[in-house]
């Protein structure tokens, strides 16, 4: 292209705008990468926060099936600490990926706050060349009018003026796009960087509950211990029962033998039977002459010689209701007498007649005694 230097347009202005946006083209550019490098990053960092999220829930869930297919307060002990074991492993592990987590969040961060300044950068630049095609617009603008002295001249200049003026307002409309590209890309590092802050947090929660876990196997391994201790306890006193009841049986079979030897020494004739538990005492009974040698007041007997019950008074023996039926002023006796009778020594006696005295039975009066049938 020729210019005519007559019209005062100067080559060198419009170099140095098309320099420029070179340059700001190549800003928006490593603009854009960085901004896409940080979204990178801030994905990866998400992905590990779920990876760590998938190993916590895995090893919760293998300490739980470790668990169950143990029985008995020993096994239940040993299951609780090898899921505490796990759930520390797996707990240290979830720490680790959050560390890296956070580390992939700071690094994204980083490059979210270079591609915002690359961006600030670009839209300086983009504002400056604005700035430069305005001034290009007014050189051309200059030029046609200083070109109406030479319509051929001045038409080659209009034109290359208004080709210029184009070009620079396509690059400042592109120079626009790639800020607003880049502020785009800043606000999504900014996403991505809170993304992986909440995947640190997940597993920093996940940490602690990987604690607790491990602090309620413990409180698990105690209470086993606890329960173990009171199962030997129970042991020894079911022992020390055993032994108790041992014993006890011993001495009731001691005390049964006694009791048998007791009984066999107990002479069973000097014994009142009974006809049943309501019925009648079996009085001892026998004949006058087998009375007791030295009576006491109160022995009690039946007189076969007599045919009566007949008490000791202190004194003498007496004959016991023989026969009275009323309690009316009389007195009533039978009227056979079928045994042998005795008076006793000292005493009278009276009947009321007539009576029979069967054969071979005699009343006997002892001297000094008086017999008297009325």
């Amino acid at each position: 292209m020729s210019i005519d230097r007559g019209f005062g347009i100067a080559t060198s202005s419009v170099l140095a705008d098309s320099y420029d946006l070179d340059a700001l083209i190549a800003n928006t550019e490593a603009a854009k990468v960085a901004a896409l490098a940080a979204q990178v990053a801030a994905e990866t960092a998400e992905t590990n926060a779920e990876t760590a999220e998938t190993n916590s829930a895995a090893s919760a869930t293998a300490s739980a099936a470790s668990a169950a297919s143990i029985t008995g307060a020993e096994a239940a002990t040993a299951a609780s600490a090898a899921a505490a074991l796990v759930s520390e492993n797996a707990a240290q592990s979830s720490e680790n990926d959050a560390e890296t987590a956070q580390v992939a969040s700071e690094t994204a961060k980083t490059a979210a706050e270079l591609a915002e300044t690359n961006a600030e950068t670009a839209e300086t630049a983009a504002e400056a060349a604005q700035t430069a095609a305005e001034s290009a617009q007014s050189s051309a603008t200059a030029s046609q009018t200083s070109a109406t002295a030479s319509a051929t001249s001045a038409t080659a200049s209009a034109t290359s003026a208004t080709a210029s003026a184009s070009t620079a307002t396509t690059q400042a409309t592109n120079a626009s796009t790639s800020a607003t590209s880049a502020a785009t890309s800043e606000t999504n590092a900014s996403s991505s960087a809170s993304s992986a802050s909440t995947s640190a947090t997940t597993a920093t929660t996940q940490a602690s509950n990987a604690s607790t876990s491990a602090t309620n196997a413990a409180t698990s391994a105690t209470n086993a211990s606890t329960s173990e201790t009171n199962a030997s306890t129970s042991a020894t006193n079911a022992s020390t029962s055993e032994t108790n009841a041992a014993t006890s049986e011993t001495n009731a079979a001691t005390s049964a033998t006694n009791a048998a030897a007791s009984a066999a020494s107990i002479d069973t004739d000097l014994l009142v039977a009974r006809t049943s538990a309501t019925g009648s005492a079996e009085l001892p009974s026998g004949t006058t002459a087998q009375r007791d040698g030295s009576p006491s007041a109160g022995y009690l007997r039946w007189n076969t010689t007599d045919t009566s019950a007949e008490v000791y008074d202190g004194t003498a023996w007496a004959a016991v209701g023989g026969g009275n039926s009323t309690t009316e002023g009389l007195y009533e006796h039978a009227n056979t007498i079928a045994a042998n009778y005795t008076i006793a020594t000292g005493n009278n006696a009276l009947t009321a007649g007539p009576i029979t005295i069967n054969t071979g039975v005699s009343v006997t009066v002892p001297t000094g005694s008086t017999w008297v049938v009325a």
